[in-house]
């Protein structure tokens, strides 16, 4: 799940919301400021605990700020809170100080499904310790299309039986430590070719087909008691004639999930903001230019238990509470949402002596990236004593990930770390004669919108070997991202597989260098 900028106006605290019974189907989120932490986030925390959210996202912070944050949250709020992160590659993917670990495919890759468990294991455990209690994770979108521009390397890959039998084990080592898993995006995103959060998305693939492939992993993990579901935005026609998006479908989440299915926990939609789904709701005749609140009643009305992730809670839960005022919503039917909420709140609640990460645990965390970490193609160089890094990047991340050095700061500080006179640089030097390291930036996710390197992106990596050849050096690319995007890569020169930008694999990369040293 994308989760976009949030931007609420807050009432003083001389006007603080009201509270709100219905607020406990809402999810709110609470982004972590580089410069300010949870602090900038003090009135809108406020705000949730006076309004009665049933729980908060937490978008990054480090280890110790979170745990005090949902301390805070849990002692101060008049329930149980369901606290939750996206945490696909472990509890380092969003939180500082956490271990990160490699994606769902790579892991997979390697053929070891007692290292999948012990990621999942792992994760919960570090997440628990933070007082995170929900994980919006797994993937168990099937890996169906290379012109897939969502799914990538998030899924456990392609078969669906093995997939289901992966995700089965995932969501059981999860929640065997206290965390409630999250299985998306059903019924299936893995034969999208367009991207549901940002455009209208059909899925025309027959009933049959449907069951007999996409709906398998969630059959599965259906079956090993997943504590909670998250809807995809696009529409299957084969499922509802209607053509009505899932998160609204009465036909998908009604007869098909809970009747047929028989699923009876946590039904949660993604964000509820999102363009794609707004689209999605116009085209099948629901009402044009749907505001937020408006797609959140729908949701509810047709079978989804949660609110995740408005950009003004408030409002959604003001106009939930409208709804049912006027008979849109039923109210003894949101009554079981709110009993479902409840009921994993409470069972997530941290009991006194849970397990925690050991610095066995950690330490595995870095090795399982080194096993994932590894030459593509060519023949690996041996590395100079000055090393210089230079950086091909497919999005432009002044704002979100900061300048080019700075996405790099991981993959230098382990160079440095490890002995190497690491160096940021925009063109190779003469300051070295070993081989210059491109670090190329090609993540494919939600929101992206793209299937493939951008062509600026290989054009500036074909430059820079180039410039490297004038100077007698040679080069190497440490691609961070699926490997099926290194093609072009691949056929200029020696290319390094690191699987995604996280730090972890940074440092995995920065390791596979150094043990190249002369």
């Amino acid at each position: 799940m994308t989760q976009p900028p949030v931007s609420v106006t807050h009432p003083t605290p001389a006007a603080r919301p009201a509270t709100n019974v219905y607020a406990s189907l809402v999810i709110a989120t609470l982004p972590w400021d580089r410069e300010g932490g949870f602090a900038a986030a003090r009135a809108r925390i406020t705000d949730y605990l006076a309004l009665g959210v049933g729980g908060v996202i937490v978008q990054g912070g480090e280890q110790d700020a979170v745990r005090a944050l949902a301390k805070e949250l849990q002692s101060k709020s008049r329930h149980p809170l369901l606290i939750a992160a996206q945490l696909e590659r472990g509890a380092g993917q969003a939180f500082g100080g956490a271990t990160g670990l490699p994606p769902l495919a790579a892991i997979v890759a390697l053929g070891d499904r007692e290292a999948l468990r012990r990621a999942a294991r792992l994760t919960a455990r570090e997440a628990r310790t933070m007082g995170v209690n929900w994980n919006l994770a797994p993937t168990c979108d099937l890996d169906l299309s290379p012109d897939n521009p969502v799914i990538g390397s998030r899924t456990f890959g392609s078969d669906p039986k093995t997939v289901a039998a992966l995700a089965a084990e995932w969501v059981d080592a999860c929640q065997a430590e206290g965390v409630l898993a999250c299985a998306k995006h059903f019924p299936g995103l893995g034969r999208v070719t367009t991207d549901p959060s940002l455009v209208a998305t059909r899925i025309e693939a027959t009933a049959d087909q449907l069951k007999e492939v996409d709906l398998v992993p969630f059959r599965a993990v259906i079956d090993a008691g997943v504590a909670s579901l998250m809807t995809s935005h696009a529409t299957y026609a084969a499922l509802d004639p209607s053509r009505t998006p899932v998160p609204a479908s009465r036909e998908v989440l009604q007869w098909l999930l809970r009747q047929q299915l028989k699923y009876d926990n946590l039904l949660v939609t993604q964000h509820v903001a999102s363009a794609g789904l707004r689209a999605g709701l116009e085209a099948a005749g629901l009402g044009a230019s749907l505001d937020e609140a408006q797609v959140a009643v729908l949701t509810l009305r047709a079978g989804c238990d949660l609110v995740l992730a408005p950009d003004d809670p408030v409002a959604v839960a003001s106009a939930i509470e409208r709804a049912v005022g006027d008979g849109t919503l039923d109210k003894d039917r949101l009554q079981q949402s709110m009993r479902r909420r409840l009921k994993w709140a409470q069972w997530a609640s941290p009991p006194n002596d849970w397990r925690r990460p050991s610095g066995a645990d950690t330490a595995w965390g870095a090795l399982l990236a080194d096993r994932v970490t590894g030459l593509m193609a060519g023949s690996a160089p041996p590395m100079g004593t000055v090393l210089e890094v230079a950086v091909a990047d497919d999005s432009d991340r002044d704002g979100i990930g900061g300048t080019q050095e700075q996405r790099v700061r991981a993959l230098l500080a382990a160079l440095r770390a490890g002995g190497g006179d690491a160096r940021f640089v925009e063109q190779p030097t003469r300051a070295s004669g070993g081989p210059l390291l491109i670090a190329v930036f090609g993540d494919i996710g939600e929101g992206e919108d793209r299937l493939a390197l951008d062509a600026h992106t290989v054009a500036r990596v074909h430059a820079l070997r180039d410039a490297a050849r004038v100077l007698d050096r040679e080069s190497v690319a440490l691609h961070f991202a699926h490997p099926r995007l290194a093609t072009p890569l691949i056929e200029s020169g020696p290319t390094v597989g690191a699987w995604s930008a996280d730090a972890v694999m940074q440092q995995a990369a920065a390791r596979w260098v150094l043990r190249q040293r002369r």
